[in-house]
């Protein structure tokens, strides 16, 4: 007779959690930051007009991730309050800097698009010098991906109409080589008419 009880089971260690998972949960925060200002920017865009509530939405969320992502390189209360007190300030800076280009004086002379772009600058500058200060490498490379998406988006809207104008051309070549061969086949047709 065995002394392992019924109601008795071997404890079962939990399951790790793989390096994958772990390093994608590390990585949210700055890739929400990322597609927030991406969805902003297009929505400037195609609205043509900007959305300051928007705007200002997301400068306390990023500064949010920058405390977050700071906040494992504090050693005590002290440097935590510091942490703090200094993103707050950081952030409330570039807030007032995106404030005045949503100024109506300032809006007169710029469209939406260079709005938008100027406001995506800003949150990468912000995000790329707060980095800096935390010390935090994943914030620098955050604000230094999200200033290569200024003169990339600023590149797609240009190529949007080259592409466009290529897709017209295209569709007139076809058109073109579509009605010679469609006239081809009635000449041929009349002439094999004509000989029988």
């Amino acid at each position: 007779m065995s002394d392992v009880m019924p109601n008795d089971e071997p404890a079962v260690p939990p399951a790790p959690q793989s390096p994958t998972s772990r390093i994608w949960l590390k990585e949210l925060p700055y890739v929400g930051v990322l597609i927030l200002t991406l969805v902003g920017v297009a929505y400037t865009s195609f609205t043509k007009r900007p959305t300051t509530g928007y705007w200002e939405f997301l400068v306390p969320v990023t500064g949010v991730v920058c405390i977050w992502s700071g906040w494992r390189y504090t050693d005590d209360k002290k440097a935590q309050l510091r942490l703090i007190w200094t993103q707050a300030a950081h952030w409330l800076a570039f807030f007032a800097a995106m404030n005045l280009l949503l100024l109506p004086n300032v809006q007169k002379m710029l469209n939406a698009d260079a709005t938008g772009l100027a406001i995506l600058l800003l949150l990468a500058l912000g995000t790329f010098v707060a980095g800096i200060h935390i010390p935090a490498v994943e914030v620098c490379i955050l604000g230094f991906v999200m200033a290569l998406f200024v003169p990339a988006i600023a590149w797609i809207e240009e190529a949007a109409l080259i592409v466009l104008l290529g897709v017209i051309i295209l569709i007139g070549v076809g058109t073109m080589f579509w009605w010679i061969g469609t006239k081809r086949q009635i000449v041929t047709h009349q002439a094999t008419r004509n000989i029988d």
